[in-house]
């Protein structure tokens, strides 16, 4: 009920009175009163003024699906979107329900206490500074063809950087990279049975207004944000909103036929690691090598001196040799 009487203080130019809300929603004026301090307890500016109702002053900068509906044009991503305050980490939290809720489900955090990247290194969250969020998805498709979703993902934030004017490049698989330094992360999860899938989590992970103080000392040479790269403080629900519609767009491509052309093409056009000399880290082993491109399945292909290799999702780290990409 608090959902729609915001969306009633959203619509008016001024104040409206509790009389009104009591009337047009069928609750008594205590009622109202309890949701309207619910919502300010959510970080809403509301007025409240006697004889006159409440008047909605301003919005807190929060990444609930109140904030984004308008600008949220999907089919199936976000077809409901789940907002906390914190968590230990928004993968497991989706791990956790997607059972028990639709594909397209978004799980939101403010912040994360203990947030995780590729191969379990831990992402640092600060509260209301970056985007983090995961996907619940149901594909029904081959287990061995999921891999490709974490270039999906890494193309849906790709172009929704773009969207917002800002140019990033992909290193495959799952990282977004701003000259050089990381700025958001993709981290693929499934669950499955028998050759089947029961759901796919794309983590994503994006630092947005971190300020160069803000990010670990013994990251910085490694890491960045938007703020640091553009110089400007960036809307984040904006962003969030961006980011899922673009991720809807490739899905629907997807599960339609399992078309990948376009993801492919942004993958490769944008590419941080094609054409460059770099190394290729498996376990304990480290080989030099020169990536000469990605192919129809999304991998990486890798010129080393025994000759070209296809490089799998999930094995490998890559650096250049003297810096992050």
């Amino acid at each position: 009920m608090k959902h729609k009487i915001l969306d009633r203080l959203h619509e008016v130019d001024g104040f409206l009175s509790g009389e009104k809300l009591s009337e047009e929603f069928g609750l008594s004026r205590t009622a109202i009163w309890k949701h309207v301090k619910a919502l300010k307890a959510d970080g809403y500016q509301i007025e409240s003024v006697t004889r006159k109702g409440y008047r909605l002053v301003a919005s807190p900068d929060i990444v609930n699906y109140d904030e984004i509906k308008e600008i949220l044009h999907t089919k199936i991503v976000g077809s409901r979107v789940i907002y906390f305050n914190s968590l230990e980490s928004t993968n497991k939290t989706a791990k956790e329900i997607a059972a028990v809720n639709n594909e397209g489900t978004v799980v939101v955090a403010e912040q994360q206490t203990k947030g995780r990247g590729r191969l379990g290194r831990e992402w640092i969250s600060p509260n209301r500074k970056g985007l983090y969020f995961s996907v619940i998805l149901k594909p029904d498709t081959d287990p061995t063809k999921v891999a490709k979703l974490t270039l999906l993902g890494a193309a849906a934030v790709n172009r929704g950087l773009l969207d917002m004017g800002i140019q990033s490049q992909i290193k495959w698989p799952n990282d977004i990279v701003i000259k050089g330094k990381k700025v958001a992360g993709i981290l693929t999860e499934m669950n499955c049975e028998l050759g089947t899938i029961n759901h796919i989590i794309i983590g994503i992970g994006i630092n947005v207004n971190q300020s160069n103080e803000e990010i670990p000392y013994e990251l910085r040479d490694s890491a960045t944000s938007l703020l640091i790269e553009s110089n400007r403080a960036i809307n984040r629900k904006d962003l969030f909103a961006a980011v899922l519609n673009r991720l809807d767009e490739f899905y629907l491509d997807f599960i339609d036929g399992e078309d990948m052309d376009r993801v492919l093409e942004i993958c490769r056009e944008e590419s941080a690691v094609i054409g460059k000399d770099v190394i290729v880290i498996q376990g304990s082993n480290s080989r030099k090598g020169h990536v000469v491109g990605i192919n129809n399945d999304g991998e990486l292909q890798v010129r080393f001196s025994t000759g070209l290799e296809t490089v799998y999702s999930g094995e490998v780290s890559i650096r250049k040799e003297d810096e992050y990409i």
